[in-house]
């Protein structure tokens, strides 16, 4: 039950480091996107755009955490916790779409670069660098950034956004100093470019969670040595890993064990199982024992089932 306490502080830890969070930047993208539209600024806009993704990230974030919250209940046996999941894929997909949208504003300036009003635009984006690196340390201090999926999103995004101020402010300084109108569309590019890039990672990642892929924390072949070595344990098979959430993986599989197994020695075999698994991040796992005069059974259904299903396609020619 220890490692389920350690699951519930941090949840508790990142919910509040989210809401700290969520509220600075959602304050400061207003004032960006006023910003912009004042000082005629693509480069802080296109940012405002990238913190409106930011606080909406953390919106979901936070809502994903609350309803993960919620206990499981007949209708979902798994709880609420696929939320998340689902909240990470629609904000990669936001992130995608804002990028294409900055693309195509920044061609439209790079035709005809209007004015900026340069030093506005210097000052807006060096509190907007501030505020950023302010969120990015309060996540990295309060939140598990590392190991689940929507903390990790929303903190990426809040570190590509600091990347945004930098571009910003830097084509404010070439504006004030050179003259160069294009800094300003040029700057927009290369945040969408990052905009593009966190996007097509987060959508990715989440998308293989929701296709049950097999966790990258996971290795697959560990896991069969682990159960296949134990004592006891004559072989196994139709072994199955997934997450449910960040940081939340299962296993289901079949072990064939010997027929004079006592029930008292399969369940300490059990045991032993789950505790070296625990170790290999899996911690909700579902074996089924047999014997091996069982498991012969079972190859022949799964053979036939093969066969009907068309795999081995001589029958249908």
């Amino acid at each position: 039950m220890g490692h389920h306490h350690g699951h519930d502080h941090t949840h508790g830890s990142n919910k509040k480091t989210l809401m700290i969070s969520f509220m600075i930047i959602t304050t400061y993208m207003v004032i960006e996107a006023i910003g912009g539209f004042m000082t005629n600024s693509l480069a802080l806009l296109s940012d405002a755009g990238h913190m409106l993704s930011d606080a909406i990230s953390l919106g979901i974030a936070l809502l994903a955490f609350t309803l993960g919250e919620k206990a499981a209940n007949y209708s979902k046996t798994y709880g609420y916790k696929r939320f998340e999941i689902l909240a990470a894929v629609l904000n990669g997909g936001t992130l995608i779409l804002i990028s294409l949208y900055i693309f195509y504003e920044a061609i439209q300036r790079f035709q005809n670069p209007p004015e900026v009003a340069s030093t506005g635009m210097l000052i807006i984006a060096s509190i907007g660098l501030l505020v950023n690196i302010v969120v990015a340390w309060i996540m990295m201090r309060g939140g598990d950034v590392e190991e689940n999926l929507n903390m990790r999103g929303a903190y990426m995004h809040v570190i590509s956004d600091m990347l945004g101020s930098i571009g910003a402010i830097i084509a404010a300084l070439v504006i004030i100093f050179f003259g160069w109108g294009w800094a300003d569309p040029l700057a927009s590019v290369i945040v969408a470019a990052l905009v593009l890039r966190s996007g097509y990672y987060i959508t990715k990642s989440g998308l293989h969670v929701l296709m049950e892929g097999t966790p990258q924390n996971i290795n697959v072949d560990d896991v069969i040595q682990t159960i296949s070595n134990t004592k006891g344990i004559q072989s196994v098979h139709d072994l199955h890993v997934w997450s449910i959430t960040s940081g939340l993986n299962a296993l289901s599989c079949h072990a064939v064990v010997s027929g004079d197994m006592s029930i008292t020695e399969s369940e300490k075999l059990l045991h032993k199982i789950e505790h070296d698994l625990a170790h290999q991040n899996i911690h909700h796992m579902t074996i089924q024992l047999e014997t091996s005069s069982h498991s012969h059974d079972n190859t022949i259904l799964c053979n036939a089932k093969a066969d009907s299903s068309g795999q081995h396609h001589h029958h249908h020619h």
